[in-house]
């Protein structure tokens, strides 16, 4: 077998790694690169291999860092299934079609502004690639053994992190090789636990955290502590949220509050058509995640569901003065119906703008987390007045010792461990803790290096 790292090295997004067998090429995820320009110019840049010659492609998850260059990847010349679990398939089914929808924005944007050298801009891909996309994926089970060859197969074991989200497993019958794909947390209170591998000939890992251990603190404690102090001067909390994961354990958390009495019975908005669709996903399946049915439908059902913008509108109005709590994406506040939110909602002191998760350098959530006292937002300045909180330990990502915890379950080192979609810093000091506490052969690859495995 040979191996290509086509994504990911030196960055944590833009997964795709090139399997070789014989005669077979398998492509495991198929992500865009997103971020810094140069990394995001490699998307309209020719792939190094001709997407017409692959046999198949797996994702391991669908988060758009994973699943997001599908489209073109499919408009270029791939004819070949798409493996994915049942779960990823239903997010697909949602990211890759409003994907297609914001790059049709994007170019839209650049020619009535004219910020592009191109006459006319032209999207990455469209919704009508999406869709197109869509079409092709094969949906399979945990567990169950499919062949890609007369040599080779594949099997998915649950990842964590999000719904759908898996480690794949592929041999040729003599030798195996383990993609990690994203791993989650091993004590998550809503999706389920990483399943334990015991045995790889080569793995290739994550490392998005593997230089940080997630703070002690309870997110429910925090959360609630900020809830009832804002409800009690009379204002309203507006959560920038992942419409992916973060939206769901919000969710969860207030509606555990409520319950026990720690917060007021205040009415929850989650205003994102996207994160309403991805929370109904919950109770399609039972088997990913920690909640019985019984409360997961209580979970789903304890939020208003605000699908159009009529309704989004509304929110001020029937409860103007009073306490709310509103979940609205994005989750760094770089479009979409928060930046309407923040605009009503940031001048007012007795408000709070919670920032739920990681918050990118340059996005109006940095600049709220570093203390600035005017926002921009849709080409007029907003004095922050409001407070600004955030809530950590949210993260959907497994850190340094919980991944050292899960490979801890290998019965025999593999002969190689691949450090993947990381940073540079993260990646390397990963490194170091598996070599230093294990003893493991660990090696960093760099963008389109080839393995002989």
């Amino acid at each position: 077998m040979k191996l290509t790292f086509l994504g990911a090295t030196g960055t944590v997004t833009g997964s795709k790694y090139l399997l070789e067998d014989s005669d077979k090429k398998i492509l495991i995820d198929c992500g865009l690169f997103q971020g810094l320009k140069e990394l995001r110019l490699r998307n309209w840049a020719d792939l190094p291999i001709d997407p017409a010659s692959i046999d198949a492609v797996i994702l391991t998850h669908a988060h758009i860092d994973h699943s997001g260059y599908l489209p073109l990847f499919i408009k270029n010349g791939f004819t070949g299934p798409v493996y994915c679990s049942n779960a990823t398939a239903n997010l697909c089914d949602i990211l890759l079609p409003d994907s297609g929808y914001l790059h049709e924005e994007d170019a839209r944007r650049a020619n009535r502004y004219g910020y592009t050298k191109h006459n006319p801009a032209l999207p990455l891909y469209t919704q009508e690639d999406a869709y197109a996309a869509l079409e092709q994926i094969k949906p399979v089970s945990f567990g169950d053994e499919h062949a890609l060859s007369d040599i080779l197969s594949f099997h998915m074991t649950r990842a964590g992190h999000i719904l759908g989200a898996a480690c794949v497993t592929i041999s040729d019958g003599q030798n195996s090789i383990v993609f990690s794909g994203d791993l989650g947390r091993p004590n998550d209170p809503v999706i389920k636990a990483p399943a334990q591998i015991q045995e790889a000939d080569y793995l290739i890992l994550e490392s998005t955290y593997g230089d940080r251990l997630h703070e002690d603190t309870d997110p429910q404690d925090q959360l609630g502590k900020i809830i009832r102090k804002t409800a009690a001067r009379g204002g309203t909390v507006v959560i920038p949220a992942f419409a992916v994961g973060r939206a769901q354990s919000l969710i969860y958390y207030i509606h555990a509050l409520k319950k026990s009495k720690r917060i007021p019975d205040i009415p929850v908005y989650l205003d994102s058509p996207m994160a309403i669709n991805v929370t109904k996903l919950l109770q399609q399946h039972d088997a990913e995640h920690r909640l019985s049915h019984e409360q997961c439908a209580d979970v789903c059902n304890s939020v208003i569901y605000t699908q159009s913008v009529e309704q989004s509108k509304e929110i001020y109005s029937k409860n103007n003065g009073l306490p709310t709590i509103i979940i609205s994406a994005s989750g760094m506040a770089t479009g979409g119906r928060i930046l309407h939110h923040l605009k009503h909602y940031i001048g007012d002191p007795r408000n709070t703008i919670l920032l739920a998760g990681f918050q990118a350098a340059g996005t109006r959530g940095a600049r709220l987390m570093h203390g600035e006292t005017e926002l921009k937002i849709h080409g007029h300045l907003h004095p922050v007045r409001a407070e600004i909180e955030m809530l950590d330990n949210m993260s959907a990502h497994g850190d340094y010792q919980e991944i050292m915890d899960w490979l801890e379950n290998f019965r025999e080192p593999p002969r190689i461990v691949f450090i993947t979609h990381g940073e540079p810093e993260a990646a390397s000091s990963l490194k170091f803790k598996i070599e230093e506490h294990l003893g493991w052969n660990v090696e960093i690859p760099e963008y389109l290096q080839e393995e002989e495995l």
